[in-house]
């Protein structure tokens, strides 16, 4: 059903929350009270941006460098909040790709919370944990990240009320291994995959939706078709997948073989493949025909209710 009638009480309280607005800077906060759970990082180095290289240069989207953080053993959410007058209780924890080895964090981290906040959402960066760890399995997307995303989701929906923030319209979007941690934690919220540790684990880890783009690791060929580390629930959210269909690091196939088997099971979703774009462009604007994605996307929130029909601005 959608969510299109915004409740009284929530209503109240926005007029009650302090907002920030968009030239203040963001807000980080731990996801974790103390150590992440299960993490094995003795041998992680410190935390840091690093450069990526393709064939000796420095990888760029659309013509701009891109920055590129590691080390991460300490998970954060960085919160990145609308004006006071746009605002529409509406959030997005936002998970930046990297194939679980880094964080792309401007092209597909602080850029998309810009956007974001453009459109009245809350933008929410989560910072996981990475590279992967000694003894993860190879060729298998690690367990960590998802830990930090299904705490990340309830200790957002924890701060709604501080934050100005719908606890009921709760997003995920996630580009390549984060758009394969969107679709993870969308499918997998019946049970934890830690155990919990304090009140925020009590309250709800499941998305009111998501958004994968250009993900990987949802079409395995040793099991056949889909990944075992995506669920088919009934009361699954409303999944929203994008893709290029000449992307030659995660093929389009991830995206279609995890949108059918969803089809099948009688679950809603959504899925826009472009002729053009290959992998990695983000929310920058291009001449490839992937550039659609952003406008495509407000108007599936829209159409689902996530966002308001008529906003007063652009």
């Amino acid at each position: 059903m959608k969510h299109i009638v915004f409740a009284a009480s929530f209503v109240a309280g926005l007029l009650m929350a302090k907002f920030t607005t968009a030239a203040d800077p963001p807000l980080v906060v731990d996801v974790w009270p103390d150590k992440p759970a299960d993490d094995n990082a003795t041998t992680i180095g410190e935390e840091k941006f690093i450069q990526l290289m393709v064939n000796g240069k420095a990888y760029e989207v659309a013509g701009k460098p891109t920055k590129w953080k590691t080390n991460v053993t300490k998970p954060t959410l960085t919160v990145y909040r609308p004006a006071n007058d746009k605002n529409s209780g509406t959030a997005m924890l936002i998970c930046p790709g990297g194939g679980y080895h880094n964080l792309g964090w401007d092209v597909e981290g602080e850029e998309i919370a810009e956007w974001l906040n453009s459109l009245g959402m809350t933008g929410i960066i989560l910072k996981y944990r990475c590279p992967r760890r000694p003894g993860d399995e190879k060729g298998v997307p690690p367990l960590g990240p998802v830990k930090d995303a299904q705490r990340a989701v309830s200790l957002v929906r924890s701060k709604a009320k501080d934050w100005g923030i719908d606890p009921q319209r709760i997003g995920m979007i996630g580009f390549s291994a984060g758009g394969h941690l969107v679709g993870a934690t969308a499918t997998n919220f019946e049970k934890r995959t830690y155990e919990p540790i304090d009140a925020i684990d009590e309250i709800s880890c499941r998305p009111d939706f998501g958004i994968p783009v250009y993900s990987g690791y949802f079409k395995f060929k040793e099991v056949g078709g889909l990944s075992p580390t995506v669920k088919l629930p009934a009361n699954a959210p409303p999944l929203l997948f994008v893709h290029a269909s000449d992307d030659a690091i995660s093929d389009v196939e991830h995206s279609i073989t995890f949108y059918l088997a969803l089809k099948r099971a009688g679950i809603h979703s959504d899925l826009h493949v472009y002729a053009s774009g290959g992998h990695g462009f983000g929310g920058r604007p291009t001449n490839a025909s992937c550039a659609a994605w952003t406008r495509a996307c407000t108007d599936w929130l829209r159409n689902r209710g996530f966002l308001p029909a008529n906003p007063k601005q652009e």
